[in-house]
């Protein structure tokens, strides 16, 4: 193993190496901190009563735990983001086999874990040609398993159910862990998540204020066109802002990338992350509405399960990976096989 592969993977000494990474830490301790004092702000002013008080301390002590959670992993090391996102899509595809019923199968459920352990050794490894193989392969193995157990009926309910856990916790979410193959892995994350946590914000903020005509009323019945409209264009803003601190000049000035072109590829990945963030929480509600279920659980006091709040999350990493794949690559020069060899 290289030295810069061994630093990126386990180097936390250099967890706060690029402003945005430090800047964005800050600023989260910052507002954990002051949140108390605006609620009781708020309290003592009228403007919240004493059960919407309860509700929100109970989603601000949730938070206190997410946000270590999600941040400590990334600033750790790849290695450890790489192992966090396997886990959490673990725990996701538990809350999704016991909510469809597929719990009970036990040699599909056996796959698709199996699935998602492979994809996150593949990305930790830097193997790209195997993290892709692996979806093709585990589909295909889920349907030829689903055979032994010489049941025609309910065959294809089955190995749909399979090949949709798998697709969605194993192979979209595994494209987040590999995102911190690439160098800059760090700041390019936060960004990530960052901005599809707030597009949830913007968008019930402005359907708040100005909605009026529903998006989806029998799939999410408190979402507006006009929310779903604010919140990907303020979340773009939020990406364009950012992001031109995560792609310094000297840098454009390295690949060749004018500033107008570094400007229409952030808009555009604000809007992918706006737009593909808003269909990734409809796609989740969806099966919610098709399972009579409210929430996936209630390992998340005021939010529901891991899945309904990382519903966005799902879909907007394979997305991104893409494109910043396509645009700069992700880890083009990093050392690829960096446990098995290459």
């Amino acid at each position: 193993m290289s030295t810069a592969a061994h630093e990126r993977l386990f180097g936390y000494e250099h967890a706060f190496d690029h402003p945005v990474t430090a800047a964005v830490t800050a600023g989260l301790v910052a507002l954990l901190v002051i949140t108390p004092a605006v609620f009781w702000l708020l309290t003592r002013t009228g403007r919240v009563d004493a059960p919407l008080r309860a509700e929100l301390l109970r989603r601000y002590y949730s938070w206190l735990v997410l946000c270590p959670l999600l941040l400590v992993p990334i600033l750790l090391g790849a290695a450890w983001t790489i192992a966090g996102v396997g886990l959490l899509s673990l725990f996701c595809y538990r809350e999704y086999a016991r909510a469809t019923g597929l719990s009970r199968e036990r040699a599909i459920g056996l796959v698709v874990v199996t699935g998602i352990v492979a994809v996150t050794l593949a990305a930790l490894d830097h193997w790209y040609r195997l993290f892709v193989a692996l979806t093709p392969l585990t589909v295909s193995l889920l349907a030829a398993v689903a055979v032994l157990a010489d049941r025609p009926k309910g065959y294809i309910q089955r190995v749909a159910l399979g090949a949709l856990g798998f697709l969605l916790f194993g192979t979209a979410l595994g494209h987040l862990g590999y995102l911190a193959n690439d160098p800059n892995y760090r700041p390019v994350m936060i960004l990530v998540i960052l901005a599809v946590e707030m597009n949830d914000v913007f968008a019930f903020a402005v359907g708040k204020a100005v909605g009026r005509h529903p998006l989806a009323p029998n799939t999410s019945p408190k979402k507006t066109v006009e929310g779903a409209v604010g919140g990907a264009a303020l979340t773009t803003l939020l990406v364009v802002g950012v992001g031109l601190f995560i792609f310094p000049a000297e840098a454009r000035d390295r690949f060749g990338v004018t500033a107008a072109q570094e400007l229409r590829y952030l808009t555009t990945l604000g809007v992918i992350i706006g737009v593909v963030g808003l269909l990734g929480d409809l796609t989740l509600s969806s099966l919610k509405r098709d399972l009579g279920l409210k929430d996936f659980g209630t390992l998340i006091p005021g939010h529901g399960g891991l899945l309904d709040r990382f519903d966005s999350l799902i879909l907007v990493a394979p997305a991104v990976f893409h494109f910043v794949n396509y645009v700069v690559g992700v880890g083009p020069r990093e050392p690829s096989n960096v446990f098995t060899g290459g």
